[in-house]
């Protein structure tokens, strides 16, 4: 299996290829990183590859907000400037600069 480096980076607006949906990343695996559960229950015709990097997102669709996991074959930029509204946002990042958000600096004890 090759590895192949992320395309998009933390801090980074993506939306989904086929579904309406977008989301910033907050985590990156460079392979599928999930359950087998979870993996089985994508219908077979649409699952994506184990072998590319898969994108932890603070998500929002038209009706809500949740955190998705994303095949980088299913994203795409987003040029849409509307912030992100996901409540969890601020947790991660500070300030959207230029599109990207820009990771909170961490405080360890």
């Amino acid at each position: 299996m090759t590895l192949r480096h992320a395309k998009f980076r933390i801090g980074q607006v993506v939306k989904h290829r086929i579904f309406p949906f977008r989301g910033v990343i907050f985590d990156v695996d460079p392979v599928f990183a999930n359950t087998e559960e979870w993996w089985n229950a994508i219908p077979e015709n649409v699952r994506p590859r184990k072998d590319q990097p898969f994108y932890h997102l603070l998500a929002e669709s038209e009706d809500t907000e949740y955190v998705a996991y994303v095949s980088e074959q299913n994203l795409l930029a987003d040029d849409n400037e509307t912030p992100v509204r996901h409540p969890q946002v601020a947790e991660f990042f500070d300030a959207n600069v230029d599109g990207i958000y820009r990771p909170r600096e961490r405080v360890s004890h």
